[in-house]
């Protein structure tokens, strides 16, 4: 069954289902995102009845891959969180002062420490160009809000 849903920010999007318990069941588990913010604060939206077709077949298989990829999104981005909250927890934030700090102790001009912050695209350019390891933080859905 296909549902035209939205969520609580106002995006509205549809996706398929077995049925209304199916529906119901994934929702409460919070299973069901919103595509576009990743919002799990979603509803049905009314929708005219669908007739049944041929196509009901290709349309349940589609549903379970689209719940399949839902599911694989979530998991990647729990453990990007995860990880995102390793690095904040043992490493230092030097915030604008990043490229600067690295390449100190890079260089040897101070001691290496773990650290975190922010840099620009052309400054994560040149630490690459220098032979420094970097490696970007996620920008999390909810760090986008």
């Amino acid at each position: 069954m296909k549902f035209a849903l939205h969520c609580d920010k106002g995006h509205e999007f549809e996706a398929w289902f077995r049925s209304n318990e199916d529906y119901e069941t994934q929702a409460k588990r919070g299973f069901v995102e919103c595509p576009a913010c990743g919002s799990i604060k979603v509803s049905k939206a009314l929708m005219a009845p669908q007739v049944a077709t041929g196509r009901a077949k290709d349309a349940r298989k589609e549903a379970v891959m689209v719940a399949a990829g839902q599911a694989m999104r979530r998991e990647m981005v729990e453990k990007m969180r995860e990880v995102t909250r390793q690095v904040k927890a043992q490493a230092e934030d030097v915030g604008e002062k990043f490229p600067e700090q690295a390449r100190q102790m890079h260089y040897g001009e101070t001691d290496a420490r773990p650290i975190y912050g922010k840099a620009s695209p052309d400054d994560v350019e040149s630490l690459v160009d220098e032979g420094i390891d970097i490696m970007p933080l996620p920008d999390l859905p909810e760090d986008l809000n």
